[in-house]
């Protein structure tokens, strides 16, 4: 496969890995998603409660993570003409604090063409890792693609 910015529904091979650049979860994230949602649970906002509870710090929302990584996805130098995201299945599966550098590993796990000509949909298989090569999301994101129009 190529890595390009729009890759058609052809283009994608079942296994292709590949991996997003990293982003610093920041206070400002935290407290902005906690502002946005109205989700001010103390072991996003209180570091005493938060290291009370066993935590070494404050933690980000996990809908927080999901969100800093599909956006990752999106921003990445592998892209595809996506007609609509389709589904989400997705785990919280350790802690994502603030301060982690958070990326997302990414593998085409499946493929298909749809009923209706000149679409796909591809099944990405999705870990979120931190700094330490941990894992601390991961799921699977489908998504609905262009083919490649006759001629291109």
């Amino acid at each position: 496969m190529k890595l390009s910015e729009k890759n058609y529904y052809e283009d994608l091979e079942i296994g292709f890995e590949y991996e997003t650049p990293a982003i610093t979860v920041g206070e400002a994230h935290v407290l902005g998603f906690a502002g946005l949602t109205g989700d001010f649970a103390d072991v996003h906002v209180d570091e005493a409660f938060a290291r009370e509870m066993g935590f070494k710090g404050r933690l980000a929302h996990g809908i927080l993570g999901l969100g800093l990584i599909d956006a990752l996805k999106n921003r990445c130098l592998v892209g595809f003409h996506v007609v609509a995201a389709l589904n989400w299945q997705w785990r919280f599966v350790g802690p994502l604090y603030i301060g982690d550098r958070l990326r997302a590993r990414l593998t085409i796990s499946e493929k298909r063409l749809t009923s209706r000509k000149g679409r796909g949909i591809i099944t990405l298989a999705i870990k979120g890792v931190n700094q330490n090569d941990e894992t601390v999301q991961e799921g699977t994101n489908q998504i609905m693609v262009l083919c490649r129009p006759a001629g291109a």
